[in-house]
């Protein structure tokens, strides 16, 4: 297989999720308890199949495919990684902070993974943080129009919060 098939499968995978997260957010803000219910039961070993899915994407685009991590992308590897090791551990051994290192690490990532984005798409954005020699604005690949590997962070930092979260707001 080439890499062409894994951008696609990976662009489509970070879709459903985000699709997903999207569902479970509007069934925050109407209120449907019952499908919250269900969601909650699987919510932290979804989060943990979901960062750690894209934590060995990215290894995969880095180490197999050979795309160079930007600053940026480091920044978001940063935060996905511990948190993919946290909540697998988490769906074994309860811990008080979990929720909050969660949250905190998730946040992060998905505001660096938002502004790496429009980066991508609008390089004038760039802050200074991005390294002349390797730019952040490298698009290595980008399907459907928008979904790079900034677009595909963001997404599970995005539905990694919903879900870590459904449980505080729900109770």
């Amino acid at each position: 297989m080439n890499n062409e098939v894994f951008e696609l499968f990976f662009a489509m995978l970070s879709l459903g999720t985000l699709g997903f997260g999207l569902i479970v957010l509007l069934a925050r803000i109407f209120k449907a308890k019952k499908f919250l219910v269900e969601v909650q039961k699987i919510a932290l070993p979804l989060a943990a199949l979901i960062t750690t899915t894209a934590m060995f994407g990215s290894l995969y685009f880095s180490e197999i495919v050979n795309y160079v991590p930007c600053r940026l992308c480091w920044y978001q590897r940063v935060a996905m990684y511990p948190l993919a090791v946290l909540l697998v551990v988490a769906n074994f051994k309860k811990f008080k902070l979990m929720k909050t290192a969660a949250v905190s690490l998730a946040s992060v990532g998905g505001a660096i993974a938002a502004y790496h984005w429009f980066v991508e798409h609008f390089p004038d954005l760039d802050a200074g943080v991005c390294d002349a020699k390797l730019p952040c604005s490298v698009v290595w690949f980008e399907n459907f129009g928008f979904v790079t590997l900034s677009f595909m962070a963001f997404t599970a930092f995005f539905t990694t919060i919903l879900l870590v979260t459904i449980r505080t707001t729900e109770k």
